[in-house]
């Protein structure tokens, strides 16, 4: 224990000696801070002057950010939820053990005042205070004595600190909370019905990632923490509810990034008698009107861009906008070779690209555009028609079998949603698990789902469904460059030990 935090501690009990309670159980407020200053910020000091006692008279709780004495006075600011409000404390108002607990006040600490608001000298919105009540004792200080966190490491591995040093933290947090706020209101004014489906899974179903597992002890199976909930909502459809959704946390034992994190939440939902094109539609709706609660119909600045959620999304087919990166890079193909692994595995090696061995000609085209265009696309960007072979969940194109009706939707350079019209034939469903297994030995990491199977054959009407990425949406609305800045605990490496 250092000399600070025995300081700390040796006013603690003083001020217990003084008569009172050091961990006291509430205090009874009758305002926020920032109701106070709504209410009366307004109110010049003759107006206040001229209000009974009792209209102008607040019970606040904060936390004491800044402290001058001036012997038989003094003043104090104190916060409350990131707004402040300043304090005045006078030896011949307050009670005598109250004023001197005030002397043994640090910053950090947690008080409740009572009192009448006035205006200084300097017009600024005070509390005289009439009662004063001892709350918690911080024994540790302020982030670098109330100057800011600045730390990257330290303010992601002590969250509070940043959030209570950092202003422009909180209101990152206060924007992604505006935005699953917005996302759920567009849907349930839409007639979805928000739901819940299991975190613990019996199989690792539902998106190609490599799960977590744990083990049941009184069931005696093996568990996964789910990669997806996409099987579960489309087996309520199956059941009757036709517009779901949930709002939730995927989990994903992959590695660390600018844009991963192992534990991210996901907006999944799926409408019946709906495809592809309907989920584009709805996508847009719920992120343009999410931009306009969030940034008020402005352009999100991310990365130096200004990104315009408000206009028309751009709508591009994969073939054609990856032929075209191709060939600004001196590499000429026709639409036709693009969907043949042979042109497919030469212009990976053109490009000093390794290709994935034993790749499908889908793997090699995804892997181009996820080299080539993906980080290119910085205007709201529809990608659609994805191979059938890195598409399982989706219908094939009736007019282009080889082809998906999916969409992945880009922003920023980041791929925030992806959708498509479901595949419900429970026989061609079980043939692509079945491709999938095959290729489980090559490092795919997924299951044969036999009780989807059986949903789907009990019948899953036409459908489309979509998952939006949360922080990910949170990234461009905020301004922040990497997934750590919108994850209020995000998974970082374990400090060396000193």
């Amino acid at each position: 224990m250092d000399r600070e935090e025995q300081g700390r501690r040796r006013k603690l009990k003083e001020i217990e000696e003084l008569g009172f309670r050091p961990w006291p159980n509430r205090f009874a407020t009758t305002h926020a801070v920032a109701s106070v200053l709504s209410q009366f910020d307004g109110a010049s000091a003759e107006a206040l002057e001229s209000m009974p006692e009792t209209d102008r008279t607040v019970r606040v709780g904060g936390r004491v950010t800044a402290l001058r004495s001036f012997g038989r006075a003094a003043f104090l600011q104190l916060l409350d939820g990131g707004t402040a409000i300043q304090v005045h404390i006078r030896k011949d108002i307050l009670p005598r053990p109250q004023f001197l607990a005030t002397r043994r006040l640090d910053l950090g600490d947690w008080i409740g005042i009572e009192g009448s608001l006035f205006r200084t000298r300097t017009d600024e919105l005070t509390i005289k205070a009439t009662s004063f009540t001892f709350l918690a004792k911080a024994f540790l200080p302020l982030p670098e004595k109330w100057h800011g966190l600045s730390d990257r490491d330290t303010r992601y591995r002590k969250r509070y600190l940043d959030l209570l040093s950092n202003p422009a933290t909180r209101e990152v947090f206060r924007r992604r909370a505006a935005i699953v706020t917005s996302m759920r209101r567009s849907l349930d004014d839409a007639g979805f019905l928000e739901v819940e489906t299991p975190m613990l899974q019996p199989l690792a179903t539902g998106a190609a990632a490599r799960p977590f597992s744990t083990h049941h002890r009184a069931l005696g199976i093996e568990l996964f923490l789910r990669v997806a909930p996409e099987l579960y909502l489309k087996r309520l459809v199956v059941g009757g509810f036709p517009r779901v959704y949930e709002i939730n946390r995927n989990f994903r034992n992959e590695g660390l990034s600018t844009r991963h994190n192992p534990e991210f939440t996901m907006l999944e939902c799926y409408r019946a008698f709906s495809d592809c094109g309907d989920m584009m539609e709805l996508t847009e709706a719920i992120l343009r009107a999410a931009a306009a609660t969030v940034l008020g119909g402005e352009a999100a600045d991310f990365d130096g861009a200004r990104i315009a959620f408000h206009e028309p999304f751009v709508r591009r087919s994969l073939i054609e906008i990856t032929g075209e990166a191709l060939a600004s890079r001196g590499i000429l193909l026709e639409p036709a070779a693009l969907r043949r692994r042979a042109p497919l595995v030469e212009a990976h090696r053109a490009l000093d690209l390794v290709p994935p061995p034993a790749a499908t000609a889908g793997k090699l085209l995804l892997g181009l555009f996820e080299a080539l265009v993906e980080r290119t696309l910085i205007q709201p960007t529809f990608v659609t028609g994805y191979p059938v072979e890195v598409s399982p969940l989706s219908k094939a194109d009736p007019d282009d079998p080889a082809l998906t009706e999916r969409f992945e939707l880009f922003a920023g350079g980041l791929e925030i949603a992806n959708g498509f019209s479901e595949l419900n034939d429970p026989d061609e469903q079980a043939a692509r698990f079945g491709e999938q297994m095959a290729r489980r030995q090559a490092g795919d990491e997924h299951a044969m789902d036999w009780d989807y199977i059986e949903a789907l054959r009990h019948g899953l009407p036409p459908t489309g469904g979509v998952g939006v990425g949360i922080d990910r949406v949170a990234m461009l609305f905020t301004g922040s460059k990497a997934i750590r800045d919108v994850i209020l605990f995000p998974h970082l490496r374990p400090r060396e030990s000193r």
